[in-house]
Order: C-alpha cells, then sequence, then structure tokens
C-alpha cells in the first residue's frame, strides 16, 4: 500500500519521495567526496619593504640560500 501526498498541486507517492531522498543523498555525497585539484602552489612570499634594490637583492639571495635553492654556494 502506497501513500500519497499532495506535493505542488501533484500526488506523488511515497516510494518516490524516498527514491528523490536517498539520491539526493547519494549524490552529496559524491559531490563532498570526489576531492579537489592539485593545491597551487606559489612560490610568492610576503613583500620585502627594503629601502633600495640591493638590500632587495641581498635578502632574495639570503632566503634562497637558508631555503637550500642556492646548493653551489652552501658551504657543509
Amino acid at each position: 500500500m502506497v501513500a500519497y501526498y499532495e506535493i505542488f498541486g501533484r500526488k506523488v507517492g511515497s516510494h518516490v519521495l524516498s527514491m528523490a531522498t536517498m539520491g539526493t543523498i547519494a549524490g552529496g555525497v559524491w559531490l563532498s567526496t570526489r576531492g579537489g585539484g592539485a593545491p597551487k602552489k606559489t612560490e610568492q612570499g610576503p613583500p620585502i619593504a627594503a629601502s633600495s634594490k640591493d638590500e632587495e637583492n641581498f635578502i632574495q639571495d639570503f632566503l634562497k640560500s637558508a631555503d637550500g635553492g642556492d646548493k653551489k654556494d652552501a658551504k657543509h
């Protein structure tokens, strides 16, 4: 036996409502668990507040050597 509900002026069976509910939940779970793309890697850090271009170059070179980006000047 099927119970009918009136929704927007139409009679809808309870089995149709339950299938729609399960489909909506399954679709929501699929959308929320499908993952995203690889995170975008940005090399940009905070802005350097240098008073001259020489100072800015010195800071950038220091940061490169501190991160291990400049292997030829590293002395171990």
